[in-house]
C-alpha cells in the first residue's frame, strides 16, 4: 500500500534505513474504544556522535497495512561536519517535521508569558492608576487580552501576532475605537515591560492595520426645555446637581466632589478640583479638567441659599452633596435611582448625566461662541477634540449665513 507524504519537499526529510511517509498529525492511539486521538508533539530530536560524526534523529508516523499507524525512528549522519554544522543542517529536518504535523514549541515552564507579566503589572502599575481607568484595563485582560494572548510568550508577542489578534476583534461587533482601547491597554503593559528588562517586540499601534472607523453616531443631549423641566421636577439635591450641570457643563464626577471652599461668590468662580468616581473622591480627568470656571448669576444665587447639611451629617471636607451614609454619591446610583424616574416621569429619553455637559457644549456652539470658547469651557486639552465631539453642531452664524444666501437666491 503506498501512502503519498505530506511534505512538499520530501527530500529535506531524508530517511536512513527504509522508506516511510509521514503523516499530518501525531494520532496516538489511547484506546480501542475511541481510536487513534491526534495529537501533535513537538519534536526536539536527539542528537549524538558516533564515531567521528554526528548523527540527528527524530522519528515519523507511518501508515500501516491495516490502516493504523506506527511511529518509526529516523536518522541522519552528517559525515565530516562540526558540531555547530552538523546540529545546523539537523534543524531544518526538524523543523519540516514539525511543520508537516502542526506541532508549536512549547513556552518554557520558566519563560515570561504576557499572564506573568500581567500579574506583576497588577501590582506595581494597575494600583497607581485611576479607578476608573483601572477598571477598564481589567475589562479588557479579562475579556479579550488574556483569553486570546495570555499563554504567549512575551517574545511571541510579534506584529504578526497583534495583527491577528486585532483582526480577531474585528468582526463587525466592535468599533475601531472599541479596539484601538483594547490595544492600548496591552501596549502600556508590554513598554512597562520593556522598561523592566524584558523580551518584548516593539509594535505600536500604527504597525497594525485596524477596521475603517465607523461614522461616528450623533452625541444624544438634552434641549433647553429638557433642562428646564428636569431642574424644576427633580428633588434636591437632583435640582441643584441637575442646574449646576446644566450651566457650567461639569462633568457629574465633578460636581459631585465639589466642596465649600470650591466657589468663590464674590470673584463668581467655581474651581474644579476633583472628581468622584464610584463614591470615592480623586484627581480630575486630566491636567486641563483643573480649572476656574465662571459662576452665573443663577446658579450663585441657587448656591448661596443650597442648604449644605440639611440632615447635619458629619461633613468635615465641606462636600456640598452627601448621601444618606454621610459620603459622596456614586454617580451610577444617582442616574439608575433619581434621574432616570424623573426622566420617565417627564418622558424623556433615558440617558445619563454626560447628556447636560453635550446639551452645554451645543447650546455655545449654536449661539455661535468660537470653538476655543468652548474649548475652554469644556476644559479639552486640544480644541481638535471639541471638534470632534460637536462637529456635527450647526452654529446659529452659519445658519444666518445659509439662509442669507438663500433668500438671494431663492427670490
Amino acid at each position: 500500500m503506498q501512502v503519498q507524504s505530506t511534505f512538499q519537499n520530501p527530500e529535506a526529510l531524508p530517511l536512513a534505513e527504509a522508506d516511510a511517509n509521514v503523516g499530518i498529525a501525531t494520532p496516538l492511539t489511547t484506546g480501542r474504544k475511541r481510536g487513534p486521538v491526534a495529537k501533535r508533539r513537538f519534536q526536539t530530536g536527539t542528537f549524538v556522535k558516533r564515531g567521528e560524526n554526528w548523527v540527528g534523529m527524530w522519528r515519523i508516523d507511518v501508515a500501516q497495512p491495516d490502516g493504523t499507524i506506527k511511529r518509526e525512528q529516523r536518522s541522519k549522519t552528517f559525515v565530516g561536519m562540526s558540531e555547530r554544522a552538523a546540529r545546523a543542517a539537523f534543524q531544518p529536518i526538524l523543523d519540516s517535521v514539525n511543520k508537516a504535523s502542526g506541532a508549536v514549541a512549547p513556552v518554557p515552564k520558566n519563560a515570561a508569558t504576557l499572564n506573568r507579566l500581567i500579574d506583576e503589572w497588577r501590582v506595581q502599575i494597575a494600583m497607581n492608576l485611576k479607578p476608573s481607568t483601572r477598571k477598564a484595563a481589567e475589562s479588557h485582560l479579562r475579556c479579550h487580552i488574556k483569553p486570546s494572548l495570555g499563554d504567549c510568550a512575551l517574545s511571541e508577542l510579534t506584529a504578526k501576532r497583534l495583527q491577528a489578534f486585532a483582526t480577531g476583534m474585528s468582526n463587525g461587533k466592535r468599533t475601531r475605537k472599541t479596539i484601538e482601547n483594547i490595544l492600548l491597554t496591552l501596549s502600556s503593559i508590554l513598554s512597562t515591560a520593556h522598561d523592566w528588562g524584558y523580551d518584548v517586540p516593539k509594535v505600536t499601534l500604527s504597525d497594525l492595520s485596524l477596521p475603517q472607523d465607523t461614522p461616528r453616531e450623533r452625541v444624544h443631549c438634552f434641549t433647553r426645555d429638557d433642562m428646564r423641566s428636569i431642574i424644576r421636577s427633580a428633588t434636591e439635591p437632583l435640582s441643584t446637581i441637575c442646574l449646576i450641570l446644566s450651566l457650567t457643563g461639569m462633568r457629574i464626577g465633578e460636581v459631585l466632589a465639589l466642596r465649600q471652599e470650591q466657589l468663590d461668590f464674590g470673584r463668581k468662580i467655581i474651581s474644579i478640583r476633583g472628581s468622584v468616581y464610584e463614591g470615592k473622591l480623586g484627581t480630575p480627568k486630566s491636567k486641563a479638567s483643573v480649572a476656574d470656571l465662571p459662576m452665573p448669576d443663577a446658579l450663585a444665587e441657587r448656591l448661596r441659599n443650597y442648604e449644605w447639611n440639611p440632615a447635619k451629617r458629619e461633613n468635615p471636607l465641606g462636600f456640598l452633596f452627601l448621601n444618606r451614609d454621610g459620603r459622596p454619591y456614586s454617580a451610577n446610583r444617582l442616574r439608575e435611582r433619581k434621574l432616570h424616574p424623573v426622566l420617565a416621569e417627564l418622558g424623556i429619553r433615558q440617558t445619563g448625566f454626560h447628556s447636560f455637559r453635550h446639551a452645554v457644549a451645543s447650546e455655545l456652539i449654536d449661539a455661535g461662541a468660537p470653538i476655543t470658547v468652548v474649548q475652554t469651557q469644556m476644559r479639552h486639552s486640544d480644541p481638535r477634540i471639541t471638534l470632534g465631539i460637536y462637529g456635527h453642531v450647526i452654529p446659529q452664524s452659519q445658519r444666518a449665513a445659509i439662509e442669507s444666501l438663500a433668500g438671494s437666491i431663492a427670490d
